[in-house]
């Protein structure tokens, strides 16, 4: 029998979102949560967020992702690229740490979860990825080519191909939707929750292999 997984959608920072949509995820406990990166920046608790991921890891199977929020937060400690984290709310970010003025002042658990995050997480059946999988090569080429690491957090040229030569269903998030995307050979979970006022708002879980949609309306 296929192992059950749970795949969650990009958070943004929208705790109460999250916290509620789990709740609705105990008939799954059993599961592996895969989440799919983009905890922070945008909502108005990316501390809340992570503080409730660090606790629920013990609860159940979890598996956490990097989104490009997290690699822009990481290039902001170690490479100094403050200004295009400060752009892509990275600013609120900061403002949840109980209004830290620099990233210095976010606690050393948190740096180490979001340094601890994986690129990518894979079974016999599933590829799990933040934004998506180059649609010219093979996943197992993607794995071996640098620049592919790079369309792991960034990528979306996949969602124009008419056919991709990916050995098993992806599923990511990164581009926000109305609904999930669902294409051959892709399923799109990011819904869009912290941005209601533009039509979205829902928080979105995949339950595998029964390709059943959880959702839960934004409340952040």
């Amino acid at each position: 029998m296929s192992q059950k997984i749970v795949a969650i959608g990009d958070i943004h920072g929208c705790v109460r979102s999250l916290k509620t949509l789990w709740n609705q995820l105990k008939p799954h406990k059993d599961a592996i949560h895969v989440f799919i990166g983009d905890y922070i920046d945008r909502g108005p608790d990316s501390k809340g967020v992570v503080d409730f991921l660090l606790d629920v890891q013990y609860d159940r199977k979890c598996v956490f992702l990097r989104g490009n929020h997290e690699q822009m937060l990481l290039n902001a400690l170690n490479k100094d690229e403050m200004d295009l984290w400060m752009y892509n709310g990275g600013e609120v970010t900061l403002k949840s740490y109980n209004h830290a003025r620099h990233i210095s002042d976010i606690p050393a658990e948190h740096i180490e979860f979001y340094r601890n995050t994986k690129l990518y997480f894979e079974t016999d059946d599933y590829f799990f990825v933040h934004a998506g999988v180059p649609p010219h090569q093979t996943l197992e080429k993607s794995k071996e080519d640098a620049k592919a690491m790079r369309y792991f957090l960034w990528g979306r040229e996949h969602l124009n191909a008419f056919e991709v030569p990916w050995e098993k269903l992806v599923i990511f998030g990164h581009t926000p939707r109305p609904y999930p995307i669902q294409k051959n050979g892709m399923i799109g979970i990011d819904t869009g929750c912290v941005y209601s006022e533009l039509g979205y708002g829902k928080l979105t879980a995949l339950v595998l292999p029964e390709k059943e949609f959880i959702q839960q309306k934004s409340l952040d």
